[in-house]
């Protein structure tokens, strides 16, 4: 979909390269806490608690929908530790197509 007020066709742009312009960036304290998970803080609004970055993340985005705002997670040493600790554990993978590797 072409963004309103833009030409019907723009030579050599296919409609899917369109790119809107980013309107403000969110920056988003974040820490971790054991028994809650990450909770990010923004300014003039409650806390943001989930169990992952993308969570938090996509928290922030549903709250702040009419607007057009990229999220930015500033992660405090809990938080960095913590994304640290699950990415280098991470879960098993599974096996391929049902075999037990």
């Amino acid at each position: 979909m072409l963004p309103p007020g833009a030409p019907e066709r723009w030579p050599g742009v296919h409609e899917s390269a369109v790119v809107l312009p980013v309107t403000e960036k969110l920056f988003v304290d974040v820490t971790y806490d054991t028994d809650r998970g990450y909770v990010g803080r923004v300014p003039d609004h409650p806390p943001v608690v989930a169990l992952s970055l993308g969570g938090i993340r996509r928290k922030i985005e549903i709250a702040m929908l009419p607007d057009d705002v990229v999220v930015m997670l500033k992660l405090d040493r809990a938080a960095r530790l913590e994304r640290d600790r699950r990415r280098l554990t991470g879960r098993p993978r599974s096996g391929f197509a049902g075999t037990s590797a």
